[in-house]
């Protein structure tokens, strides 16, 4: 058995699925396909394999036929997981780290800041006492007279990012480390009993591809990458998925052309009577509600799982954070890169010289499509037991897993390297002509693509389709 196989097996028990499926599954092996020190592809495979399995599983739940083959073609998969790098807008390639997110060397180690957005760049400079308008060689030498440490603790206290380079037997003795290692790859429980069917599949036209989460209605409050991936997995699938936004926060719109697709979006305050009561009507039409921010963020607006199943009994809730629930750091923000830094990812993927990265931002691409997963096997259970969901993941686990969890990749790095081509396309769209990735989740007669292209960020009506 290799790695690959070894590892959907895992995730797919890890989900709850029925052993026996595995057998509707193959896979495509490409030479050069994001080559790593690490497990990255058997990773990325195992992470598209058990969501295409899922979306096939809840096909013959909702058809009453079988389950349909699924194939996993490491180029598709490639590709994917690096998606916001082939985007193109109008021919324009985006910035995808910002001047500010990058390694810095310190007065005994590394960092790793991140400075997308304009208040996390605004608060790391703050944090160091520099002008707003400081340079990359400012800010370095600020950085190099202090120790990783001392900046770790510094700029998250001001509400910024960066996170000391760390080892993996480093992190394995950090308290934020152990208390990620105690905890399973993706956790699922049944918050309440009340029973719920699932919703019914539309009609479907001869033809049509199979998308087995039609009729399923999404509200996606989630941001930047893994977040978004798993919501516009399930939107490829033919979920109704609204995404949420708060009007006080910005979005890169290279982001949003990247993760959209499949999507609509619209901004709510949260914090305003009119807006509440919107989300309210919208959460009382839900069938799936999926988080991205950092625990207890949104616990003031009664978004709990408990909470929320109080008042949409049947509802499925999907939960994802950078570090998990637990822990010293369970209330930090958090991205791939900096995940990366902290668990010992970049020590094994760099040299003596400097820190490196894996291939993709795979925490983020990984977890996602877990995620989407973990959504579309909860409405296969809920479809069978009824019960109110409640799924959790986290990029810190998701690493602990690519870690420790794979073994050595099945094959050895490879000079060898595969042609994306075949899995771009482009489309027409109302941010431009897009050349984009397509999904590499695929089960036969399921979606090769999605129905729409990404919209405007913010400009949709928040009421379901």
């Amino acid at each position: 058995m290799t790695r690959s196989a070894a590892g959907t097996e895992f995730v797919w028990a890890a989900l709850g699925g029925d052993p026996a499926l595995l057998s509707r599954l193959s896979t495509v092996v490409r030479p050069g396909a994001l080559d790593a020190r690490l497990p990255v592809r058997e990773l990325a495979r195992a992470c598209v394999g058990a969501c295409a399995l899922a979306g096939a599983e809840l096909t013959a739940v909702r058809t009453g036929g079988n389950v349909p083959g699924v194939l996993v073609d490491d180029g598709a998969v490639a590709t994917a997981f690096v998606s916001e790098r082939h985007l193109l807008v109008d021919g324009r390639a985006p910035v995808n780290f910002a001047p500010l997110s990058r390694f810095w060397r310190t007065a005994d180690g590394w960092v790793r800041t991140h400075a997308n957005y304009p208040h996390h760049r605004t608060r790391l400079l703050e944090s160091l006492r520099l002008d707003a308008d400081a340079s990359v060689e400012t800010v370095a030498a600020c950085l190099g007279e202090r120790s990783a440490a001392e900046v770790e603790d510094t700029v998250y206290a001001a509400g910024g990012l960066a996170v000391a380079l760390r080892t993996p037997a480093e992190w394995a003795a950090h308290e934020q480390g152990a208390a990620v290692a105690r905890h399973p790859l993706l956790s699922r429980e049944s918050v309440a009993e009340t029973d719920r069917s699932a919703p019914s599949a539309p009609a479907r036209l001869s033809g049509d591809p199979l998308r087995p989460a039609a009729g399923v209605r999404v509200l996606d409050l989630t941001r930047v990458i893994a977040g978004p991936v798993a919501t516009r997995t399930l939107a490829l699938l033919g979920a109704d998925v609204l995404r949420v936004d708060t009007p006080w926060l910005p979005e890169d719109p290279d982001a949003h052309a990247d993760t959209g697709f499949g999507k609509r979006s619209t901004k709510l305050d949260l914090g305003g009577r009119a807006d509440r009561r919107t989300f309210e009507d919208l959460l009382a039409g839900a069938d799936v509600v999926v988080t991205g921010y950092r625990p207890g963020a949104l616990d003031r607006f009664a978004l709990t799982p408990e909470a929320l199943a109080a008042r949409r009994p049947g509802l499925v809730v999907a939960q994802l954070s950078a570090w998990g629930r637990y822990g010293p750091w369970s209330g930090r923000r958090g991205f791939d890169s900096l995940v990366q830094v902290a668990t010992g990812i970049a020590a094994i993927e760099g040299s003596a010289e400097r820190p490196g990265a894996l291939p993709a931002q795979a925490l983020d691409h990984g977890t996602g499509y877990l995620l989407a997963a973990a959504v579309l096997r909860s409405l296969t259970e809920r479809s069978r037991e009824g019960g109110t969901r409640l799924v959790r993941l986290a990029l810190a686990r998701t690493a602990g897993w690519l870690v420790d969890g794979l073994g050595r990749p099945d094959e050895e790095r490879s000079e060898a390297s595969y042609d994306p081509e075949p899995w771009l396309a482009e489309t027409d769209s109302d941010l431009g002509r897009l050349k984009y990735a397509r999904t590499p989740v695929s089960f036969t007669g399921g979606p090769a693509d999605w129905a729409r292209p990404p919209g405007r960020w913010g400009t949709d009506a928040a009421r379901w389709a």
